[in-house]
């Protein structure tokens, strides 16, 4: 009997549940909830590695960063769950006890006060914001049921973490996090946290940099309630009160330029955008465009090109040297600009293709005449009897006009055009091609150039640069389109590898044992472009200094403005420094880890620094840990409010961080004297 029972109660139970799935599809069905508003989130452009490049706004010009649970400090996610939908993982989506509670205080009062929202019933507010009304708090309700059933718990709080707004035109704790404290939320303090758990309560009226008696306020009930909870200890608490509000800030942009127009290729679906770029690196160069700038004059930008020949992965994008100077929005690796004389090469190799000349073949650099053209050397003189491998190593115009008369102007127009790069002259539908090719008369895009130097170093083979990781897999795979063939191709590289290297550079070897670089300069009439080309150690470097708005300079040639910055991109890729590497912070210097002499001074942090930014290989009781340094009497250090042992033998603190986040670190002297650093623990 007790068999029959039990299986009439669970055929029961199986048939509601059935049932219960019928009505949640049906109600998917008939009224399917409107997700449309977290989908249109900001596209977010990153690194080959995943770091932040750029982002740009969503709908209504609102920052809304799409949220990942994998990606957001669990304690956060914790604590905000704990405060705000305490059976959050038991409900399905309503919580009947606190419902209740609400409704009862709702009927006293003959209002709607709020109160009983779960987390997926204001996913469903923001869903579909409807005025405050007995009606949209039923609707509220059922949708909840239905996003619950639908989604699941880790994509409703997900999808919260999207929308919850944080004051202006924030929405998500991925953009409150950067806007407000300048980095992402995988690691949060105690004081960025229980703000971010209290500014969407009341977003407008507690921002911090409008509202900051409010945001204080606010941050201390929460504070407290976290306390009250034993989600923190007293002491962690009284260090979180003390830390200062924060400042809204610019959301973080590297490649400024080829971000945004990345971004743009972006899906609703799929908002992050991961590109081949380095972050290290383009950052490095972002630098060094800058100074090259600054020092070439007020009016001077600069632009570089990393690729990666063997996949054409575009390692490193500069388009300006900067967005407050001059021109600084364009960018200039997609402006047409002229080449000068950086095309000569590929001349010289189709004319050794076709038979017309070889790199020793004897050339006669003197006065000639072609129609009303009169071509000149740059050094305005000419160098008699050359072969053609010095006549390009020199950059002679006269020999370069000689060949390219040989290849014929319209052909090599058409080559350079069959694998992709389109070069554009003035009045190009009444006049055809003219020998002023050779010496950089038609406009050609910097990345372009790119993508014919690296044909180069392939074999002769052209094929299109790539942007994101996807195209970069593929490259390898694909035939590409012959620019010319492989030897001609090997016999122009070995010429460039043989050039005089620039001032300063006693070999073009970028270092003792490393690879020789190949490369040509080109410099535009009245100077207004100075161009350098490079291939060496597999990438391809183009680097440019000009003025953006073509305005000519006074002589700042591509050899003199050019070229240095060239081969310091490829000191920079050659040195393996490209991208940061993490500090080494087992071992303190020698010279700093003792100071004496100092006792009458307070103490003084050595390290690390308040607000650095530290990277470790491994955490708890086995990692390597890191020495804290300061001078003073005697000094003893704190993490947290908790002592850190100090290891009489080696006279030195060693401090093993739990893992990755914020820290606050204090070293107090004999005099009870102290320092505070308040310093980020990476992974």
């Amino acid at each position: 009997m007790k068999r029959w029972n039990w299986l009439a109660a669970s055929t029961v139970g199986l048939c509601g549940l059935m049932a219960a799935e019928v009505v949640v599809a049906g109600l998917a069905l008939a009224f399917p909830p409107p997700l449309e508003r977290v989908q249109r989130a900001s596209p977010v452009v990153l690194d080959r590695h995943g770091a932040w490049l750029r982002a740009l706004p969503a709908d209504q010009g609102r920052w809304r960063l799409r949220a990942d649970l994998e990606r957001i400090d669990p304690l956060f996610v914790r604590r905000l769950v704990a405060l705000e939908d305490a059976r959050f993982y038991l409900h399905p989506g309503v919580d009947p006890l606190a419902a209740l509670r609400a409704a009862a205080g709702d009927l006293r009062s003959g209002r709607i006060r709020s109160g009983g929202s779960t987390l997926t019933m204001q996913l469903a507010r923001r869903l579909d914001p409807r005025p405050r009304t007995f009606t949209a708090k039923l609707i509220e309700t059922v949708r909840a049921f239905q996003l619950d059933a639908m989604l699941g718990k880790r994509r409703v709080l997900a999808d919260y973490l999207t929308l919850t707004p944080y004051g202006g035109n924030l929405e998500g704790v991925r953009a409150a996090s950067l806007a407000w404290f300048g980095h992402e939320p995988s690691s949060l303090s105690d004081a960025e946290q229980a703000l971010l758990i209290a500014l969407p309560q009341a977003p407008e009226g507690r921002r911090p940099d409008r509202h900051p008696v409010a945001a204080r306020k606010a941050r201390s009930r929460i504070l407290a309630r976290l306390q009250t909870a034993h989600l923190i200890s007293p002491e962690a608490r009284a260090v979180a009160e003390a830390d200062p509000l924060p400042h809204r800030q610019l959301l973080p942009a590297l490649a400024w330029q080829v971000a945004g127009q990345l971004a743009r290729r972006a899906q609703p679906d799929q908002p992050n955008v991961v590109t081949t770029l380095d972050a290290g690196l383009q950052a490095r160069l972002e630098a060094m465009a800058r100074r090259t700038a600054e020092a070439q004059g007020v009016s001077s930008s600069a632009a570089i090109l990393v690729v990666d020949v063997k996949t054409r992965a575009v390692r490193a994008a500069v388009g300006s040297a900067g967005l407050d100077r001059p021109g600084g929005w364009i960018d200039i690796t997609r402006a047409l600009r002229s080449p000068g004389s950086a095309l000569k090469p590929f001349i010289y190799a189709m004319a050794f293709e076709s038979g017309l000349a070889a790199p020793d073949t004897k050339l006669n650099d003197a006065p000639a005449v072609y129609g009303a053209y009169r071509p000149r050397d740059f050094d305005r003189s000419f160098h008699g009897q050359v072969t053609a491998r010095q006549a390009l190593q020199d950059s002679l115009n006269v020999p370069a006009i000689h060949m390219l008369a040989a290849v014929g102007p319209s052909a090599f127009e058409q080559r350079l055009r069959a694998v992709g790069v389109n070069m554009v002259r003035p009045k190009a539908a009444l006049a055809a091609p003219s020998l002023a090719l050779a010496l950089g008369g038609e406009g050609v895009k910097l990345r372009d150039v790119a993508l014919l130097y690296a044909a180069l170093d392939d074999g002769g083979i052209a094929k299109p640069l790539a942007w994101t990781e996807a195209e970069a897999d593929a490259r390898p795979r694909e035939p590409g389109a012959r620019l010319v063939r492989a030897d001609a191709a090997a016999q122009v590289l070995d010429i460039l590898r043989q050039t005089v290297p620039p001032i300063g550079r006693a070999s073009p070897l970028i270092g003792e044992g490393r690879v020789k670089v190949a490369f040509k300069t080109g410099t535009s009439y009245g100077f207004r472009d100075a161009v350098a080309a490079g291939v060496g150690g597999g990438y391809v470097v183009i680097a440019w200094t000009g003025r953006p708005d073509g305005g000519a300079r006074s002589g700042l040639t591509g050899r003199e403005a050019s070229l240095p910055l060239l081969f310091e991109v490829f000191d920079l890729l050659q040195s393996g420094a490209a991208s940061a590497p993490p500090e080494d912070l087992h071992t303190a210097p020698p010279a700093l880890q003792q100071m004496a002499g100092e006792d009458d001074l307070p103490p003084r942090l050595v390290f690390p620094p308040n607000g650095a930014r530290l990277q470790l290989d491994g955490f708890g009781p086995k990692g390597p840990g890191m020495v804290l340094i300061a001078r003073g009497r005697e000094v003893r250090w704190y993490v947290d409010g908790a002592p850190i042992p100090y290891d009489a033998v080696t006279g030195q603190t060693l401090w093993r961080p739990r893992g990755p986040g914020f820290y606050r670190l204090e070293a107090v002297d004999a005099e009870q004297r102290r320092v505070v650093a308040r310093v980020q623990v990476e992974r």
